[in-house]
């Protein structure tokens, strides 16, 4: 039967993902190894790219026919004309923490970053609107920090230990390695939907995977079965240990520490939706924090209920 179903397809879908050893888009690659894909009958590329905003760029050119990333990114085009639509929400907490270089013991609170030098993923990216966002709940003012794009993992380590920047927005497993070693300590938390709603006055919706309205709309059949094996995935998250899920992951995404990993995701995981559902009170977050930093979103009219779908989540089998 998958034969047919194999044959019946379309094409192959490419998704870029925006780092896939990142724990927050951990849901591709363990969709993939859990084969799921093949069980729906679908050929699936994942392809990595480390900035989400790179990544949106490939969709647009039709490179790739899904993005694994943030769900902002669905609403920032629509600014510029562009419908994107978050087909299945994997998360409801960005799971990014600020953290703070060790050499900087005077930074107590995001107000005492004034001054100071902030690595972000990439200037147009979620991890700069993010901390744009704090730092002025924080009281400061444009201009009062600067953002750096330093990428994640290794380059992120780097910029720390070089001094190039004095705290700075980024994901699991580069979270656990830099307190493991004491370099870092984190100032405020997104990983889980409690401290998220503390930040940032509600659910935060971030990892998705996004896709061209029109292509969805032409391609129903496809969108159904790649949301059908998210959600397969997504379940399977809900109801099995950190540990269990890490054995199903590639083993250098451990970064020569698996025990770290299994404790980061541990402590995580409650990022993810149960189901890929949208969160109800995310979509109106996220557009307050790009209405305040997007130059694209500040003063645009955002049609909300046309920046995701739970269509197919909501028709995918419950078993």
């Amino acid at each position: 039967m998958a034969t047919t179903a194999l044959s019946q397809a379309a094409e192959k879908i490419t998704i870029m993902v925006g780092g896939y050893e990142k724990q927050i888009y951990l849901p591709a690659k363990l969709a993939e190894s859990l084969g799921y894909f093949k069980e729906e009958g679908i050929e699936v590329e994942l392809l990595n790219e480390a900035a989400g905003v790179d990544a949106e760029n490939q969709l647009l050119a039709g490179a790739v026919q899904g993005v694994v990333g943030f769900y902002d990114h669905c609403v920032d085009l629509q600014a510029k004309g562009k419908f994107v639509e978050s087909v299945v929400q994997f998360s409801q907490a960005p799971g990014e923490v600020e953290l703070v270089s060790a050499k900087n013991p005077e930074i107590k609170s995001f107000a005492d970053f004034k001054g100071k030098t902030l690595g972000v993923t990439g200037l147009g990216s979620s991890t700069n609107f993010l901390t744009l966002y704090m730092a002025s709940k924080a009281g400061l003012k444009a201009g009062e920090i600067t953002t750096v794009p330093v990428g994640a993992g290794g380059t992120f380590i780097a910029a720390v230990q070089q001094g190039t920047i004095q705290g700075g927005m980024t994901t699991e497993p580069t979270i656990s390695r830099m307190v493991k070693t004491g370099e870092a300590s984190v100032l405020v938390d997104l990983r889980t939907v409690e401290k998220t709603r503390e930040a940032l006055g509600g659910t935060y919706p971030a990892a998705s995977l996004y896709m061209e309205t029109a292509w969805v709309n032409a391609h129903k059949e496809e969108v159904q079965k790649l949301s059908n094996a998210f959600v397969k995935t997504l379940r399977f998250i809900n109801t099995h240990s950190a540990a269990e899920i890490a054995e199903k992951m590639p083993k250098d995404f451990y970064v020569g520490d698996k025990e770290g990993y299994i404790k980061a995701l541990d402590a995580g995981k409650g990022m993810f939706t149960p189901d890929g559902v949208m969160p109800e009170d995310g979509p109106k977050t996220v557009l307050a924090v790009l209405s305040e930093f997007s130059k694209n979103v500040k003063g645009k009219q955002i049609d909300l209920a046309k920046t995701y779908t739970t269509e197919f989540v909501k028709n995918a089998p419950t078993n």
